[in-house]
């Protein structure tokens, strides 16, 4: 064998040689799938899919900021003790808010699973000074965190942190800022409730329900259950193109009282909508409970003055970006209430309102505590209040 041939053939070795080993030690793997977040558009618009879930969830929320003017009675007002000579001074008040939201929903074999939750981080300068000592926030300057929603629904039962179906079932009182100058009901609790839909335009509530404190600023009686017997809320409605017929009714069981209150809402136009609301409530056993602020007659649920009261009000479209609303009250002590503002979408999710409102107080300053009645907040001693207020608001 001569070197020509030797080498050769060694060259050639080395390659087969080299050429396995190659193949043995390079392994080029396969790209993995990458797992976007995927839209969900079963309940609504917002909503993705948790990845690796079949659960849907959509976030939201709003920041908002509050500039009101005017009498402590108009829920507008505020007021501040003089730095030099303690007097009271009328002052701006201002609040700003970050409200967090959180929706989820799953379909189940008993039904569709559902979650809400809003929490809200709160700073204001909602000055009370000693010479308002019953106005509607006596703790003055506040910041503060709440959770307002906090519930769980499977099919129709839902339980958890909610507001009164006393309230959420036959609806709010307009689209004003103000809209409980005359009070339709307290709101937070927690609830065990059953919804029933039809489908032909009826549907159903019953609630049970804890309440809680006492009445809408914390005086008027109290609130939550004293016993393992529940506050009951139960109602009815019927919902069709022209609008709705609601009715609820509440049995306070601190007090064994009852209350209720029946709603119309009718849209006439297109761009028009507006609604009328009575209650009427029982106060036989609020003055001999023993509380001296549950001599105005006001439990958890029936907190208008005497045993009746009606509100009624509307909203008019203006033109796509502009409507206006407005909301008119009254009870049996002689308690009337005006509230009126415009709202303008500056661009989409971005409003700014401008509202008016107005409170007379009637018989309400015969309890004893003049027009300084802690349910209408009015601290300068008259049975007029007047206020406005600005809203910026951006939802998201």
């Amino acid at each position: 064998m001569n070197i020509k041939s030797l080498l050769l053939g060694s060259a050639a070795a080395l390659i087969a040689v080299s050429g396995a080993r190659a193949a043995d030690a390079v392994v080029v793997a396969e790209p993995e799938p990458a797992e976007y977040v995927k839209i969900c558009d079963v309940y609504g618009s917002g909503y993705f899919y948790i990845p690796g879930t079949e659960t849907c969830l959509r976030i939201g929320g709003y920041v908002r900021y509050d500039i009101g003017a005017g009498d402590v009675g108009s829920f507008d007002g505020a007021t501040s003790a003089d730095v030099e000579d303690g007097d009271s001074n009328d002052t701006w008040y201002k609040k700003a808010r970050f409200s967090l939201k959180t929706w989820t929903g799953q379909e189940t074999e008993l039904g569709t699973l559902k979650t809400y939750t809003e929490t809200r981080w709160n700073f204001q300068n909602n000055n009370r000074d000693a010479g308002a000592v019953f106005a509607v926030n006596p703790a003055g300057n506040a910041d503060t965190v709440s959770l307002n929603f906090a519930w769980i629904q499977l099919g129709g039962l839902r339980v958890g942190k909610d507001e009164s179906a006393f309230n959420t079932f036959i609806g709010y009182a307009g689209n004003v800022i103000q809209d409980t100058l005359v009070p339709y009901g307290d709101f937070d609790t927690n609830v065990i409730q059953y919804y029933f839909d039809a489908g032909n335009g009826f549907s159903a509530v019953i609630s049970l329900e804890e309440g809680s404190g006492g009445g809408t600023d914390g005086f008027y009686g109290v609130g939550t259950i004293d016993s393992y017997v529940p506050h009951v809320v139960g109602g009815l409605k019927y919902t069709q193109g022209w609008g709705a017929i609601t009715g609820v009714i509440a049995y306070d069981s601190n007090y064994e009282e009852v209350a209720g209150k029946v709603r119309l809402d009718i849209t006439p136009m297109q761009n028009l909508s507006l609604f009328i609301m009575g209650g009427y409530g029982t106060d036989d056993n609020y003055t001999d409970a023993g509380y001296t602020f549950a001599a105005g007659g006001r439990g958890f649920y029936k907190q208008w003055d005497g045993n009746w009261a009606v509100w009624g009000g509307g909203t008019y479209t203006i033109n796509e970006k502009t409507s206006f609303n407005a909301q008119v009250s009254y009870d049996e002590g002689e308690n009337l209430a005006i509230a009126a503002n415009i709202a303008y979408d500056v661009v989409p999710g971005f409003t700014v309102t401008a509202e008016v409102d107005y409170i007379n107080a009637g018989s309400i300053e015969d309890t004893g505590f003049g027009a300084n009645h802690n349910w209408t907040g009015i601290s300068d001693g008259g049975d007029d209040a007047i206020g406005g207020m600005l809203r910026f608001q951006r939802s998201f």
